[in-house]
């Protein structure tokens, strides 16, 4: 059954990012916000790892050709990230500390990068 307004696509986006948000709290992260999204890009989901706040890109790829999902985050998505990123930030009286990870999702494989955005 599709979801209205979503394209195949989407929702199979939507379905890892489900995927990896459980891998996440089974690690024990907390869910702030999924699919924050503003001018600047969408983060796809805000986790708390205790007092800091994770942005976090959820990446997926049928096969490891051309380097995968976490090979797929280009100059551009991550300057995307960051600026959404600031965005959201906007919203706290003070910075709280914060770290971009990613889970990349490859042929079913699911890896989760910490830090793995530098800014």
């Amino acid at each position: 059954m599709r979801l209205p307004g979503l394209s195949k696509k989407q929702e199979q986006g939507q379905r890892w990012e489900q995927v990896a948000q459980a891998h996440l709290e089974r690690h024990g992260l907390r869910l702030v916000q999924a699919n924050f999204r503003c001018k600047a890009g969408e983060i796809d989901l805000v986790m708390r790892d205790g007092a800091t706040l994770v942005f976090v890109e959820v990446r997926q790829r049928a096969a490891r050709a051309h380097g995968g999902a976490a090979a797929s985050i280009t100059p551009t998505k991550v300057r995307r990230l960051v600026r959404a990123a600031e965005l959201y930030l906007l919203r706290f009286p003070r910075t709280p500390p914060c770290r971009f990870d990613v889970v990349a999702i490859d042929a079913g494989q699911l890896d989760w990068i910490r830090n793995a955005i530098e800014v």
